[in-house]
């Protein structure tokens, strides 16, 4: 049987154990999106996880989703992740940069601009901003000749990320994002090629990974996606039909993994794990849900056909999740009012396990 501590080959890398840490979004970074070396320890921490995603990075200006995140389109940026990249390495870990771009879930108070999306449908609910949630607004629709350059920004971050010591990247094509937007029957109302139909609304999530691929190299490029969701009001119809499709063109890509979240029932996962051909990495329970993924979550997914397991929450508080999952130490909790409040406090200052007399 599989287990969860076997090593794994991903791509050009070999992961010590099967154990990934989820992209979170922790908003730590500069005003100018830049990388900080609390980061840089932060990352290191937990660098016995098999794979660590970073939290979502914006490609572009106009794809900031967030106040304090950081980016990979200036090469400011770059340079100032190369220390976090070093700082994992250097305690002989694997890293992604996740690329996120927010879409219609933005704000003009954070970017200067109006956001932008397939069509001009707003999200539902609240996004931060410098001043504090707000509604979100209109988004403006995307220009026939703008859909391939918002596409060719991952790519271009992509190349940034290798630029800046990154071992890959993950596009997010999950949760109500750019990506997953034009996967969407409500928030893509677009006639042209690139909305309508199954593969019209697949088109962009094809062509953002195609030209990330061709940066970068498949064995550096994952993707991934939230079948079904409905984070920021987003709603897709042909569930299984549309992933299906996807999958089976991302399957021509040779990718180095999808990364799927527990967004619909096991049915529809299974039927999906059996189309895509690759490595799969499993993220076993709904995002930001009551509950929080253990290791019976993990052994359940990796006999169900996973080939890694994502953990998100676990990781906040526990920098040595991997060691603590390994011997069945307690996982600590976290506190959630210091998720997004910046600072150390509730970043940097969850120890590792301390075994007492």
């Amino acid at each position: 049987m599989t287990s969860l501590f076997d090593s794994y080959r991903l791509g050009d890398l070999t992961l010590p154990n099967r154990v990934v840490m989820a992209p979170m979004t922790r908003v730590r970074a500069t005003a100018e999106g830049l990388a900080t070396p609390s980061m840089a320890t932060y990352y290191a921490q937990r660098a016995t996880a098999g794979l660590i995603v970073t939290e979502g990075v914006q490609p572009n200006v106009v794809g900031q989703s967030n106040p304090g995140t950081p980016g990979l389109h200036t090469e400011e940026q770059v340079a100032a992740w190369r220390p976090v990249t070093a700082a994992v390495h250097a305690n002989g870990g694997r890293v992604f940069a996740q690329l996120m771009h927010g879409g219609r879930v933005s704000h003009p108070d954070t970017t200067g601009l109006q956001p932008v999306g397939p069509s001009a449908v707003p999200a539902v609910g609240d996004v931060f901003t410098p001043t504090g949630p707000q509604p979100v607004p209109v988004p403006r629709a995307l220009d026939l000749a703008e859909v391939p350059e918002q596409a060719q920004s991952y790519a271009q971050a992509a190349r940034r990320a290798v630029d800046a010591g990154f071992d890959g990247v993950e596009l997010h094509g999950a949760n109500g994002y750019l990506i997953s937007q034009f996967l969407s029957s409500n928030a893509n109302l677009r006639t042209d090629r690139y909305g309508g139909s199954v593969p019209n609304r697949i088109r962009f999530a094809v062509e953002a990974v195609s030209a990330t691929v061709e940066a970068v190299g498949g064995a550096r490029t994952g993707i991934r996606l939230s079948p079904g969701a409905n984070f920021w009001g987003v709603e897709e119809t042909e569930v299984l039909e549309l992933y299906t499709e996807l999958l089976s063109e991302l399957a021509r890509l040779d990718l180095a993994y999808v990364h799927l979240e527990a967004t619909t029932g096991d049915e529809t996962l299974l039927a999906l794990r059996h189309v895509w051909p690759g490595t799969l990495v499993m993220n076993p329970v709904y995002p930001m849900g009551a509950k929080v993924t253990g290791r019976s979550d993990a052994d359940r997914w990796l006999e169900l056909g996973a080939d890694l397991i994502s953990f998100g929450r676990a990781f906040i508080a526990n920098p040595d999740l991997v060691e603590r999952l390994r011997t069945d130490l307690p996982i600590a909790p976290f506190d959630e009012a210091t998720y997004y409040q910046g600072g150390d406090a509730g970043y940097l200052t969850y120890p590792a396990y301390q075994q007492t007399a």
